[in-house]
């Protein structure tokens, strides 16, 4: 061991497996960065002056007398107004060719907000997605999964939220995105003209799979600058969440953690709460809110992930293909806002709730009309009706297709109802009815 007039550099490791090197070493901190043999590394666990560290490239090649140098610091990332319109890497550091950021250095990856400081959520996002605004609401500081299954186009839509949601500044972690994801996401922001309120931080296919661990934490830290220190609404994209929890897998395996559910690594639930739980509505007007894709396995909602995901956030936004119209719908079954009462008929027209769910239990008639077709059962004018109905009301609502605002929405939904049903079979209150019905 050799020491300079800033820091020792340690030169024997007790082991090496395929992510992580350990080593003696004192006054280390867990989360502290390093370099070992020049590739940066993390402290992932430490046990009296045995120290094990993440070592992100990966550790091919690394001798056991590699050289050591811890940096005294966990990762950090520079703030300011200066990271709008901009890509980064895991690290932070610029991926799109423009200079470095000049700014105040935050640590990334602290605690949350104070719960002291916390306001209950009251302010509508809309998306111009009715499957979403009409049916489940976001509302800002909530926190909210994209269930979907690996084909189906989970980015297109997290672009076209980013691109319609009536907030001040867009965060995109992307984690194990193709490069033409990659490419795909900076094409459709800078086409957009939006380029200066999105901040995205990108870890490709083609990069180690352990740096995705610092994405959340990197987009978190840009997230609360913009909504603590400037009080604005921020909205935080972060895709895929599956791929994150490979990563946390790779890393745990490899250290010889038991694996729990799914060879999932045991600390799961703390690892997505600490992300998740960063979604905050402050009293000064900021709010973080996020929404984050999870892929599914097979549709296999009872995954870990998905499971433990459905735990810590505040319901889920299910993506399904329609067989019966052949476009991707959020789907109003599987799909849940545990908030959206906080808003709709608040912060929108008094009919929403009520069109909300004449549209989804005649919705829901069309699909038991459609099993009793199915089971060679006749069909009464009634069941004819709503199966038209709900081929209407996935084209022109479900899909994500549609754009357009929440009284559109609403009107739209009026227009069905009259093309398709008398005003008593659709269980709204009279007084609405006399008022909408077109």
């Amino acid at each position: 061991m050799a020491t300079n007039a800033f820091k020792k550099i340690y030169t024997h490791l007790e082991a090496i497996t395929k992510a992580t090197v350990s080593l003696r070493a004192t006054g280390v901190s867990n989360d502290e960065l390093a370099t070992v043999e020049g590739r940066l590394a993390q402290v992932v666990k430490t046990r009296g002056d045995l120290v094990t560290l993440q070592v992100f490239a990966g550790t091919e090649g690394i001798p056991t007398n590699a050289e050591v140098s811890f940096h005294g610091n966990p990762p950090t990332l520079k703030v300011s107004e200066q990271l709008s319109g901009r890509f980064f890497n895991a690290y932070g550091q610029p991926i799109d060719g423009g200079p470095e950021v000049e700014g105040e250095l935050r640590q990334v990856g602290g605690p949350s907000v104070n719960p002291y400081k916390r306001r209950q959520p009251s302010e509508l996002i809309p998306t111009g997605i009715a499957g979403i605004d009409l049916n489940n609401t976001l509302v800002s500081g909530q926190k909210i999964p994209f269930f979907a299954d690996p084909d189906q186009p989970y980015n297109q839509v997290m672009a076209d939220v980013a691109l319609r949601a009536d907030v001040d500044k867009i965060i995109l972690g992307g984690m194990g995105l193709s490069n033409d994801d990659y490419l795909f996401f900076r094409h459709a922001f800078e086409g957009a003209g939006a380029l200066d309120k999105i901040v995205s931080f990108v870890n490709t296919t083609e990069e180690p799979p352990v740096e995705r661990l610092l994405i959340p934490d990197m987009a978190l830290a840009a997230a609360e600058y913009f909504a603590v220190d400037k009080n604005e609404k921020v909205l935080v994209l972060l895709t895929d969440m599956t791929l994150y929890a490979d990563a946390l897998s790779i890393v745990s395996n490899r250290m010889d953690q038991i694996p729990s559910k799914d060879s999932m690594p045991g600390s799961l639930y703390s690892d997505l709460a600490k992300i998740y739980e960063k979604a905050v509505q402050l009293p000064d007007g900021g709010s973080i809110t996020i929404i984050a894709v999870t892929t599914l396995n097979d549709g296999d909602i009872t995954h870990a992930i998905p499971d433990n995901t459905g735990y810590i956030t505040e319901g889920q936004l299910f993506l399904r293909a329609d067989s019966d119209t052949g476009k991707v719908i959020v789907d109003p079954f599987r799909s849940l806002s545990r908030l959206k009462q906080l808003v709709q008929g608040k912060k929108t027209r008094e009919d929403h709730s009520q069109v909300m769910n004449a549209g989804v239990r005649l919705y829901a008639d069309a699909q038991n009309a459609k099993t009793k077709l199915e089971n060679g059962f006749d069909l009464s004018d009634y069941d004819l009706r709503c199966l038209d109905y709900a081929k209407d009301y996935a084209v022109e609502l479900l899909s994500i297709d549609v754009n357009i605002k929440i009284e559109e929405m609403l009107d739209t939904a009026w227009r069905l109802f009259a093309k398709h049903f008398k005003p008593e079979e659709t269980g709204i209150k009279q007084v609405l009815i006399d008022k909408y019905w077109k």
